[in-house]
């Protein structure tokens, strides 16, 4: 009887998760194409296929749905950096392959699309959210400190400084992406960045040869962008 209770309290928690995930990627769709004002407690509804009332019993409000997503955003950064931590490569190559692998989910993932929106319409939402880039900022500082120690960067470089930089240039890249053709060409464009700003990092420039190592390819042909 105690096991058939415990098997019950355990599949209650299951259903319950089950329906929280579904709630948060419908939510996270619409939030994605229609912006935080433009989506409704009812679209989300009719999308996901639960209940309004569900909706309010596990989150509250359209508030507290909206933070779960950017929490779920930015819950998708440690285990692909602790992954790109264990490659056998050297800490500019990981770094390079990390940038890819973010590009990549900030096209192909709607869950973190939909978090970077709602941040941009953060002032629209009351809910405190996350803060972005702070985190990123000492990630990649890690990474460059790790590169000093094993030679790679250019002399004089401080690797805090260049951390903040690379970032800057990173998300600068990839908001202008965005607004040319929807992150379309992103790999592109981060490829054409590294270039530049490996000239400038590496102790021994040599960017195509890492970028290779990295696992990233020249850009075959160029799209034309949209509008």
């Amino acid at each position: 009887m105690v096991g058939d209770e415990a098997a019950f309290g355990v599949n209650v928690q299951e259903r319950a998760e089950t329906t929280r995930r579904c709630l948060v990627e419908a939510a996270a769709r619409l939030f994605d194409e229609r912006g935080y004002a433009g989506t409704s407690i009812s679209d989300i509804s009719a999308l996901s296929g639960r209940t309004s009332g569900a909706i309010y019993f596990h989150f509250g409000n359209k508030e507290q749905l909206a933070l779960a997503v950017v929490e779920a955003h930015f819950a998708t950064w440690p285990q692909m950096v602790s992954s790109t931590r264990t490659a056998e490569s050297s800490a500019l190559e990981k770094l390079v392959a990390l940038s890819f692998d973010v590009a990549r989910a900030f096209r192909d993932d709607v869950v973190v699309r939909a978090g970077s929106r709602l941040w941009t319409e953060r002032r629209a939402i009351d809910a405190q959210l996350p803060a972005p880039f702070v985190g990123w900022i000492d990630t990649v500082g890690s990474f460059l400190r790790e590169a000093a120690e094993q030679g790679e960067l250019a002399a004089g470089l401080a690797p805090e400084t260049a951390a903040a930089g690379l970032v800057y240039a990173f998300f600068g890249m990839h908001t202008v992406s965005d607004a040319l053709d929807g992150r379309d060409r992103i790999e592109d464009r981060l490829y054409d960045l590294w270039l530049l700003l490996l000239a400038g990092l590496q102790a021994e420039p040599d960017a195509a040869g890492l970028l290779a190592r990295a696992g990233a390819t020249r850009p075959t042909c160029l799209v034309t962008s949209r509008g």
